[in-house]
């Protein structure tokens, strides 16, 4: 008798902000976006605080974005998921890949580094940028377990890298599917060795939302145009930790008047300066819609 069939997962989406700062528009077309899809599949809605960053997240920047997303009308499972609370599970994830023979101690500082790539010379392959800035030269990544064990012994300050070249090997090709884009290839090698933790920060945020979203069961990714290189890196490290993989949407950026994206400091587009002047909560969907249009036309127009 054949196996029962495992059940699909059920469709879900997530808003997953930083309590950096307070909401904008662009975060509130992020937000309803992923809302109406799971709406509309009669799926689930999660909502994510993305705090690891401790020296910029603050409390009443949460507290802010939760006033924001319930004056839009928004509904989330609960309990919410906060970041600062999972180092655990992050540091499990760091152990895997260790196990994997995939990790290895960095003890340069970014000094160290542009020193390198400054002097590199005949050398143009140390000297190219990739999707997060220069690609790391490899410095610390030949040196023996000796060494690397004596340095840590001593204290000494160190990031935990991928090595890439290690990762692709064990995961093999990959690719992922992009909702307006189609399948894609996974080319996480466009990074280099990446930084997945440091001595002040537990993980990093690659590590972190890949975790994270499988962890909460999130069957398609909702973001940013910006963000879409980093999906490279996610699909790996999906593959790496042996986690369900997603479907990806990455939805287009809105900009300032300038034609700059939106940052938290841009204080005429916060969803709290909207709310004080009065604005109807139910019109924030389309004016998110009609400065895509503008910012369509535009384009056009170059």
């Amino acid at each position: 008798m054949n196996a029962a069939a495992t059940p699909a997962p059920k469709f879900a989406t997530r808003f997953a902000p930083s309590p950096s700062g307070l909401l904008h528009l662009g975060h509130a077309y992020s937000a309803l976006f992923a809302y109406r899809l799971a709406q509309a599949a009669e799926g689930r809605f999660v909502l994510r605080i993305e705090d690891i960053d401790l020296g910029r997240c603050k409390p009443e920047f949460e507290d802010a974005i939760i006033e924001d997303l319930a004056w839009l009308g928004l509904e989330w499972e609960q309990p919410v998921l906060r970041q600062s609370e999972r180092l655990d599970i992050y540091a499990n994830a760091l152990k895997t890949l260790e196990q994997l023979g995939i990790l290895y101690p960095c003890f340069c500082t970014r000094s160290d580094i542009a020193a390198e790539i400054a002097n590199a010379g005949a050398a143009p392959h140390l000297n190219h940028h990739g999707p997060d800035g220069p690609v790391y030269p490899g410095i610390c990544k030949h040196l023996s377990e000796t060494e690397r064990a004596q340095r840590i012994a001593a204290g000494e300050p160190h990031a935990l890298r991928l090595d890439m070249e290690g990762a692709m090997k064990k995961a093999g090709p990959l690719t992922w599917h992009d909702r307006t884009r189609g399948e894609q290839i996974a080319e996480p090698d466009i990074f280099g060795d990446i930084v997945l933790a440091r001595k002040d920060v537990a993980t990093s945020y690659h590590l972190a939302v890949t975790v994270d979203d499988a962890a909460q069961g999130v069957t398609l990714v909702t973001r940013g145009d910006d963000l879409l290189p980093a999906t490279h890196i996610h699909r790996l490290l999906q593959a790496l930790l042996d986690l369900d993989v997603p479907e990806w949407h990455h939805t287009v950026l809105l900009t300032n008047n300038k034609g700059g994206r939106l940052a938290k400091r841009d204080k005429a587009f916060t969803l709290r300066a909207m709310r004080e002047a009065g604005t109807d909560p139910e019109d924030l969907w389309a004016m998110s819609i009609r400065q895509i249009a503008r910012q369509a036309t535009a384009t056009d127009g170059i």
